[in-house]
């Protein structure tokens, strides 16, 4: 599973290189090498420390973003979700390297690797305390999956997608590009559907969880929504 785990990262990071590098037009852009070389670590460090912990966990987050037991809404838009991802990092590329629309100075661009770093801890937190947080909406029944109310889901009902809102803003920040802060908008209204396909199937399938929503009234923001 290890090795499993280190070829998937360097084939997803990969794929995001080439994206960046031939939306940008060239190699020469170094805020794009940090960028991966930071998030190929911490994603790698976040795995293997996750390995040790919950194996069971990092089996499931490594199986496919397509399973049989899926939604088919779920299926149709987490597709859409990972285009919409890829064409983001290519706009960020289009505007900071290729067009130059934006000009970001060096400390936002260390605001965005720090944002990057939150994003990480934020969900190696959440993996700590769920079990059950697999990349599609399901129920675990062979799990025994039950409902979890603690870390992060006293605040948040849903915070690996708060999680993915930081990450999708500190790339744009690191990467140099302003204008890819209006994909954290889009991701948040793709996010806000999945949330509602997700909650439907757990208000169904998982006993105790129409409890827990009635606590923790926010899915995203605290005190927000």
């Amino acid at each position: 599973m290890i090795v499993r785990l280190i070829v998937q990262t360097v084939i997803w990071f990969g794929v995001i290189a080439a994206v960046l590098f031939a939306s940008a037009g060239t190699l020469a852009w170094p805020a794009a090498w940090i960028y991966l070389a930071v998030m190929l670590a911490l994603s790698l460090i976040a795995g293997l420390m996750l390995a040790r912990h919950d194996p069971a966990l990092l089996k499931e987050r490594l199986s496919a973003p397509i399973q049989k037991d899926q939604p088919f809404a779920d299926k149709v838009l987490l597709t859409i979700i990972l285009l919409f991802l890829f064409g983001s990092f290519a706009f960020m590329a289009l505007d900071a390297v290729r067009f130059g629309w934006s000009s970001v100075p060096p400390w936002v661009q260390g605001v965005g690797a720090m944002a990057l770093l939150l994003s990480i801890w934020f969900n190696y937190w959440t993996f700590r305390e769920n079990s059950f947080a697999a990349p599609v909406v399901k129920i675990q029944k062979e799990r025994a999956q039950s409902v979890v109310t603690t870390g992060p889901y006293r605040y948040v009902r849903h915070p690996l997608y708060a999680s993915a809102l930081i990450f999708v803003a500190g790339s744009s920040l690191l990467l140099g590009s302003w204008w890819g802060l209006g994909a954290v908008l889009v991701l948040l209204v793709l996010l806000a559907i999945r949330i509602r396909i997700e909650e439907k199937a757990l208000r169904t399938g998982l006993a105790g969880y129409d409890a827990y929503a009635a606590r923790v009234r926010y899915r995203l923001v605290p005190f927000v929504w």
